[in-house]
């Protein structure tokens, strides 16, 4: 029986390499054995697709190629500068950007060419054009200090980690809390939601030079037209990261006032998380920007991965197809009826549901922390990751919730039914796990775990993952 294409590519890529390491090869085979198995809720985590994922593995992987298309550093990247105005050609249509800056690695990466892009741009300030100093590359050490002092320490006001921000907007042991003076806005205490009228008391009084706005767990949508209006109204850039929900704006389930790009003066993303496209990330921009942005390498990064940068090309061409809309609608649906389901059961969930791909849970309504709640999960077969809730009573690594999210799910096929039967198996573990004599230890039943673990796979059975790959 003749194979299929992707798996005749799969099986002998490891071929090849168990002929060299094969302890790398097993690993990767359990790999994918590992996640066919597991109930993946993980909201930053997806699929990506046998062509985003092959596109990696190839000759570009050997080529450096600082710079940017048609100015590079190196010669012989003609086939680069391909791939690299592919990806960027697909990401400017996608999402309706001026400009696409395809390089960065990774989130932080792309967060950090946005703030470099920021600073640069600002400094043909007065006190700097008196050392006629244009080039952020060409700054002193005494550039650096007035530059600072003109623009107000370098301000950042950003929402805070619990109640639902990024720790690269400015969380303190992170770079970005280190290169600006940062102060966090939060959530209403009684709703959990944005309250704009605060964060625009907090910009008049801190009067930021960059206000960023995006999430890594709030539950619902952001409306950054209103953002943009309290960033022009103290003179701040208004710079969002849409990382976690890039693809619920790719798939046009995020317009308008929910769609960054046509309100913020930057925007960065991952490729991967809703997006399902490889680990790596972007940044768009207008034209005003554009140029400080392409001076992402080397101004942050290393030499860009153009291996990668094919596979961001593969995996936005892949998003630009109609199904991918209808896959952003299920995934916001299918995240919507697992909040549904665990609120009919009686959890707790932060703002008491979810607009977009992830759902929330206050675990302290179980008597557990985040940590143990995690792990109890983790036994059963069910992959999440504890989070901190706003006002968070256990801090930052035992936190008092747990994030889920649908992207992954949908991609396998997953929906709105077997999201209640999921809402199901969580609820069973945690309203059976107790607390331990520590804010880490706690008591399940083993045999109630194997249960729900074979109830999970049972799930998962109608819904294979990587149908097409056969690995033997």
């Amino acid at each position: 029986m003749s194979l299929n294409a992707e798996s005749t590519a799969f099986r002998s890529a490891l071929e090849v390499i168990r002929a060299v390491e094969p302890r790398v090869a097993d690993a990767i085979g359990a790999e994918l054995a590992d996640q066919r198995e597991s109930l993946k809720l993980i909201a930053s985590e997806n699929y990506a697709s046998p062509a985003t994922l092959l596109a990696m593995g190839n000759w570009f992987s050997d080529k450096y190629a600082e710079g940017t298309v048609g100015r590079r550093f190196y010669a012989g990247c003609q086939n680069v500068d391909t791939v690299e105005a592919l990806a960027a050609e697909h990401a400017r249509e996608l999402f309706g950007a001026s400009h696409a800056y395809v390089q960065p690695h990774s989130g932080i990466d792309a967060n950090l060419v946005a703030f470099w892009a920021i600073l640069a741009d600002r400094v043909e300030s007065p006190a700097l054009k008196k050392a006629q100093v244009r080039q952020v590359n060409d700054l002193t050490e005494a550039d650096w200090f007035a530059l600072r002092r003109e623009l107000g320490n370098q301000r950042m006001l950003g929402m805070s980690l619990d109640a639902g921000g990024h720790l690269t907007h400015g969380f303190r042991p992170n770079i970005s809390g280190k290169m600006f003076d940062q102060r966090s806005y939060g959530t209403d205490p009684a709703t959990g939601l944005v309250d704009y009228d605060k964060v625009a008391e907090a910009a008049r009084e801190f009067k930021p030079l960059i206000l960023v706005a995006g999430y890594s767990a709030y539950p619902r949508k952001v409306n950054f037209r209103i953002l943009r209006e309290i960033a022009d109204s103290v003179g701040a850039t208004f710079m969002v990261d849409m990382a976690h929900f890039a693809g619920l704006v790719a798939g046009k389930v995020f317009t308008g006032d929910f769609d960054p790009v046509p309100h913020a003066h930057i925007v960065t993303t991952t490729t991967h998380k809703s997006l399902r496209g490889p680990r790596g990330g972007m940044v768009l921009c207008g034209p005003e920007l554009a140029d400080q942005v392409d001076r992402g390498c080397p101004m942050v990064l290393g030499g860009p991965l153009p291996h990668v940068m094919a596979a961001k090309a593969v995996a936005l061409a892949e998003a630009r197809r109609p199904d991918f809309a209808d896959y952003a609608q299920r995934i916001v649906d299918n995240a919507q009826a697992l909040a549904e389901g665990l609120t009919r059961r009686g959890a707790k969930l932060v703002t008491g549901g979810t607009d977009n791909h992830l759902v929330l849970i206050d675990v302290t309504g179980y008597g557990l922390t985040g940590r143990q709640a995690e792990q109890a999960l983790l036994d059963s077969g069910i992959v999440t990751n504890r989070n901190s809730v706003p006002q968070d009573p256990n801090g930052a690594w035992y936190t008092s919730g747990i994030r889920i999210g649908t992207p992954a799910l949908t991609s396998r096929g997953l929906g709105v039914a077997e999201m209640d039967q999921t809402a199901e198996l969580i609820h069973t573990v945690l309203s059976q796990t107790t607390s331990g004599e520590s804010k880490a230890k706690y008591v399940l039943d083993p045999a109630l775990a194997d249960k729900v673990s074979k109830q999970a796979n049972e799930l998962l059975a109608g819904f294979p993952l990587y149908p097409a790959v056969d690995l033997g």
